[in-house]
């Protein structure tokens, strides 16, 4: 059981990785053809959280949004990973871990005061934001079978 449950965070992790990369792949280009700022929202949440309140310039503040940035998706992965190994479905872990995510980001995104409830933004940023998800779940799910794919083959 241990060795199931530490399997599938290893690929969790591996796969909320690469779930982050084609994430930052997609808003990267969104940002750049809407002509939009790139969304610093995850490292405000998290200064908030943890009670920073400044940081030595805008290079400390920038690194620190990265690490939040790929610290939380690749986090998230071992969501997906920890559902699998406990035998829940493809599709259904898929499913779940986009709600959990996204649902994640609706409540604490508003809770600390980041960005307004889900209720008031406009349709258009309601669809681009669930895309961006959709593409991060869909990567970390086809990761997360080509990993597990790797793993039977070798048996």
């Amino acid at each position: 059981m241990l060795t199931r449950i530490a399997d599938g965070i290893g690929k969790g992790v591996l796969a909320g990785f690469a779930g982050t990369a084609a994430m930052t792949l997609s808003s990267t280009l969104e940002a750049k053809l809407r002509g939009r700022q790139f969304s610093t929202a995850p490292a405000k949440a998290a200064t908030r959280a943890l009670g920073i309140e400044t940081f030595d310039d805008g290079e400390a503040y920038a690194r620190f949004s990265n690490l939040v940035h790929w610290g939380y998706g690749t986090g998230w992965g071992v969501a997906g990973g920890l559902m699998r190994a406990f035998g829940v479905g493809p599709r259904v872990a898929t499913g779940a871990h986009f709600a959990t995510l996204w649902g994640s980001a609706l409540y604490s995104l508003p809770k600390y005061e980041v960005a307004p409830p889900v209720t008031e933004w406009a349709a258009e940023d309601v669809a681009v934001d669930v895309f961006h998800h959709l593409v991060y779940v869909g990567a970390a799910a086809l990761a997360f079978e080509l990993l597990d794919r790797g793993d039977t083959d070798g048996r």
